[in-house]
């Protein structure tokens, strides 16, 4: 079935206020005649509110990159669902790799924030992918299995309507390797594959993105595969003229 593309922008620890208003300023209008794909951004959380009011009204929803699973309490440093819902966003990331490899994310935590989200009325854009090690030793498929069943262990198909996946191969992240678009097709395949053992239409309907270094020059190939609905996009996202390059270039 036809799925809607989204290309979300995650911004990491990139950009101060100002910057990020610019930025969505300039991206508003350069995307807004594209009208058969959604796009997101993720700013640093300071940023959200100023951001989402900028692009109110525009066909950009807005992200948080990460978010706590208690709504309240004493959790210094931690941000809630419904302090971003308020904030502005639409959506939330969980379980990014980054967040996995120096902030103690695991497969049960991802569970919990996954929680969360659904409590406080967000969109959740799960994420799982392998190392290069892990890749190598042929665990590819065993590790997103974990990921995946872990995070989403408890939860009925009704309460994941709206759930998308990112899938990011971590050896495709920032060190210049992409994934051929059959590596990439094969790995979302499985992915749809285990979420059909839930329920096939519901599969159907989920949108898995691609979050291995997507760029303008590739996305043709990889956003063109059959179980591809996307791109999280980390570096192309940080600048207007290569976002909106995967945007255009998809349909090539």
């Amino acid at each position: 079935m036809a799925r809607r593309q989204l290309i979300a922008g995650n911004w990491k620890m990139f950009k101060t206020v100002s910057e990020a208003v610019s930025f969505v300023t300039e991206l508003r209008d350069a995307v807004a005649s594209i009208k058969d794909c959604d796009f997101a951004v993720a700013p640093p959380y300071l940023a959200i509110h100023a951001v989402a009011q900028k692009l109110a009204g525009s066909n950009i929803g807005v992200s948080a990159q990460e978010m706590f699973y208690e709504d309240q309490g004493a959790f210094t440093g931690c941000i809630s669902g419904p302090m971003i819902k308020e904030a502005g966003c639409t959506y939330t990331l969980i379980a990014h790799s980054e967040r996995r490899q120096y902030f103690g994310e695991t497969n049960e935590s991802s569970n919990k924030r996954l929680q969360a989200t659904l409590r406080a009325g967000l969109v959740p854009i799960l994420c799982v992918g392998e190392t290069l090690e892990q890749r190598e030793a042929g665990k590819t498929n065993e590790i997103v299995k974990k990921q995946l069943e872990g995070a989403l262990a408890g939860f009925a198909v009704a309460d994941l309507a709206k759930l998308i996946i990112a899938y990011e191969p971590v050896w495709a992240i920032g060190t210049g390797k992409v994934a051929t678009p059959i590596q990439a097709q094969e790995a979302h395949a499985f992915i749809r594959s285990l979420l059909r053992t839930k329920d096939t239409a519901w599969a159907d309907t989920v949108r898995i993105l691609y979050g291995g270094s997507v760029k303008p020059d590739n996305a043709a190939e990889l956003l063109g595969q059959p179980d591809i609905d996307g791109g999280l996009v980390g570096g192309a996202s940080l600048k207007v003229d290569s976002f909106v390059g995967i945007a255009k270039g998809r349909k090539s």
